[in-house]
């Protein structure tokens, strides 16, 4: 799998961000709560494992590497960068175990992570709900103005919640929309899928990154022209499609790590401001590792 582009420094400094003239580095407890700050526990869905999965609170930081998965390959690019933290999106212990030995890969990523004295941070739904997290970023791409939740978070302010609908500055066909979509993401084998027609027109568009389409009803019920999601399965998107109205809402399902890799410079830049305003002095980087897990497509006609 090709890497992404993570150059998130400044044209013209060349410095990372989040690297200023501060006071020392934080801990790794004072970064948690810079965290917490940006995107707070409370915002994350019930079902979800996020927050601090192995690292002292207390170790100095001095290196924070963002990525959307936390696999060995990720891991090790931490590591061999010399980062005390690594931030993913994903969960590494999204379920229950009784055992983390090193037989397992998630029993040999957590013994990498201890062994190397790199911590691992989990932010989830609670990045995707809270203002500027996942599908603001994306909503911001598009260039979508009026932005709301899709789903109104119950434990957050009115404009954080999972999904965001808003509009486009002017009507486009579902073909063109469905270019600039593709243009934006990271390229992975998977490319983008669209149901609808080619030139119909749209402008109310609503996305959720990560996999959404549990959000088809609130979809419809937000009269959406196009819906931009990940992980589409057969029978909802067929759904869908089957109780579509006028043909909306027209689908666009792209891939989950490139819907949630656009968050990844936002949220490092983010943390980054937060760390620097309190006098801290932080490298921060974006992971060049792609973590799609699909290597090659076959299309019909294709070579």
């Amino acid at each position: 799998m090709e890497a992404v582009d993570t150059d998130i420094s400044d044209a013209d400094s060349g410095e990372d961000v989040g690297a200023v003239e501060a006071t020392g580095e934080p801990t790794l407890g004072q970064v948690l709560l810079a965290v917490e700050e940006l995107w707070p526990e409370s915002l994350a869905e019930e079902w979800d494992e996020v927050g601090l999965v192995a690292g002292r609170p207390n170790v100095p930081v001095s290196k924070v590497l963002f990525a959307v998965d936390p696999t060995l390959e990720v891991i090790d690019e931490a590591i061999e960068w010399g980062a005390e933290l690594l931030i993913t999106h994903h969960p590494l212990l999204l379920k229950g175990v009784n055992s983390v030995a090193a037989t397992s890969a998630k029993g040999l990523a957590i013994h990498r992570l201890i062994e190397a004295g790199t911590g691992l941070l989990t932010v989830h739904t609670n990045g995707d709900s809270a203002v500027g997290g996942v599908s603001d970023v994306l909503a911001d791409a598009f260039g979508l103005e009026n932005v709301t939740p899709l789903t109104p978070a119950s434990n957050g302010l009115p404009e954080e919640g999972i999904g965001r609908v808003g509009d486009l500055p002017d009507l486009e066909t579902l073909g063109d929309f469905a270019a600039r979509v593709f243009e934006m993401l990271p390229a992975v084998a998977g490319g983008v899928r669209v149901a609808g027609d080619k030139d119909g027109l749209v402008r109310r568009v609503a996305v959720c990154g990560g996999a959404g389409d549990s959000l088809l009803p609130a979809v419809r019920a937000s009269h959406a022209d196009v819906y931009v999601t990940a992980d589409m399965r057969h029978h909802p998107a067929s759904e869908a499609r089957e109780g579509a109205t006028n043909g909306r809402p027209y689908l666009i399902d792209v891939s989950h790590f490139a819907s949630e890799w656009l968050w990844l410079p936002a949220a490092a830049e983010a943390l980054g401001n937060v760390l620097a305003d309190q006098g801290f002095d932080v490298e921060i980087r974006v992971s060049s590792t792609n973590s799609d897990p699909w290597d090659f497509i076959l299309t019909p006609g294709g070579d």
